[in-house]
């Protein structure tokens, strides 16, 4: 549950935070299943406007607005920020600073507009090669395996920044990094396999997944050495995008 909370907008009850000091140590293991949990209104928004034969390009623009609510469009400020910062800082303290400030310019506008687009024609896509369940499903096999992607990439460098919401998280314990790629990949297979996905369209997607996750942790540590929340975000929507983008070409 702290999981949903840490990446959704979603209410948990105050029971489950009993005791938390605010790391993200353990709990980082249940981010494959906490993104499960946080897609399925978008799966269904998706698989039942598709039912009612809407367009294929609403019903994948109709998801992402719903996802975008349930999460609060936490992980596309990220990726705002991410590009605002590494685009246009000329140096990793400047970078930083871009990354701090609220305002969006002209690489996040970019970013989310190229994301977004590849996103919604990439979903819009699968129904031309899945039934609305097997859509939906596929979705969900992208939300765990690009939470794990998340994980992956805070585990791969050390916090930017002393301050600041990944710093204050802390380090993802080894054991949980290894159960959080377990559970994504586990997961990701299994729903791409239900949703009728091909084997060699599913094998490639996880292709695209794994050369996308590391390409940018490594750009983002030449560029400020280490990973913020910021960066953490922007990792879920690039492998997000990677996965749909690859799904569409080969499915």
């Amino acid at each position: 549950m702290r999981a949903i909370a840490f990446l959704s907008r979603l209410r948990v009850p105050a029971r489950f935070f009993a005791g938390d000091d605010g790391r993200m140590g353990r709990t980082v293991r249940a981010f494959p299943t906490a993104g499960i949990l946080i897609t399925l209104p978008a799966c269904l928004v998706f698989a039942v406007t598709l039912a009612l034969d809407a367009d294929p390009l609403l019903a994948a623009l109709l998801s992402l607005v719903v996802q975008a609510l349930v999460t609060g469009a936490l992980h596309e400020d990220g990726l705002a920020d991410a590009a605002d910062g590494l685009g246009g800082g000329r140096a990793r303290g400047h970078a930083l600073d871009i990354m701090k400030d609220s305002r969006v310019g002209t690489y996040g506008v970019i970013a989310l507009v190229l994301t977004l687009a590849l996103r919604a024609v990439a979903i819009a896509d699968l129904a031309d090669h899945l039934s609305s369940a097997g859509g939906a499903l596929a979705l969900l096999a992208i939300a765990a395996l690009s939470r794990a992607g998340m994980v992956w990439h805070w585990s791969l460098l050390p916090p930017a920044r002393e301050t600041g919401v990944a710093a204050g998280a802390g380090a993802p314990q080894p054991a949980a990094v290894t159960m959080a790629l377990a559970t994504g990949v586990v997961l990701a297979a299994l729903l791409l396999l239900v949703a009728g996905v091909p084997l060699t369209a599913a094998l490639l997607s996880f292709a695209a997944f794994a050369a996308a996750v590391p390409l940018w942790t490594r750009y983002v540590r030449q560029r400020i050495a280490g990973h913020t929340g910021d960066t953490i975000g922007a990792t879920q929507q690039l492998a997000e995008t990677a996965l749909l983008v690859a799904l569409a070409i080969f499915a």
